[in-house]
């Protein structure tokens, strides 16, 4: 099976769905349909800071990938933040998670950003086997003030 990765298409949508929503039930964190659709037209929208790939394996889609950009007061170029990363779970450690990721780095070095970064809950062992071999652990800890 050859897996092919490309930006995301509106008529992605109904194959895109799934896929988020397993993201979100794996962190435990509710589904609303108004926020899917506002971020789905967010993906879509080339004037937004948001975009996406979608994995395919013979035609159906076996993973995701979103990622936005934003300026740092310590680099010239821009940071790329891979924000959401999921593959379907029958599919994990076929490559394809790592294939996402590079997918990321490759169209951050095109747009001439400083680095890729993303989080992970320390809970996501599956994750971090992948993380460890191909990116570099900061140390730094996540605080966060939400909801406003």
């Amino acid at each position: 099976m050859k897996t092919q990765i490309r930006p995301l298409a509106s008529q992605d949508y109904p194959q895109w769905l799934p896929h988020w929503r397993a993201y979100l039930d794996y962190y435990k964190s509710p589904f609303k349909q108004e926020q899917a659709e506002l971020t789905w037209q967010r993906l879509c929208d080339a004037q937004f800071n948001m975009h996406g790939f979608i994995a395919q394996t013979n035609g159906l889609a076996v993973g995701i990938v979103h990622c936005l950009f934003h300026s740092s007061t310590w680099t010239l170029g821009d940071y790329c933040y891979l924000q959401d990363l999921f593959v379907a779970p029958d599919l994990r450690g076929q490559h394809i998670g790592r294939q996402l990721i590079q997918t990321v780095v490759d169209f951050a070095k095109s747009r001439s950003a400083d680095r890729v970064y993303w989080l992970t809950q320390e809970s996501n062992q599956a994750g971090r086997l992948l993380y460890d071999k191909i990116a570099q652990q900061t140390g730094f800890i996540h605080y966060r003030i939400a909801p406003l």
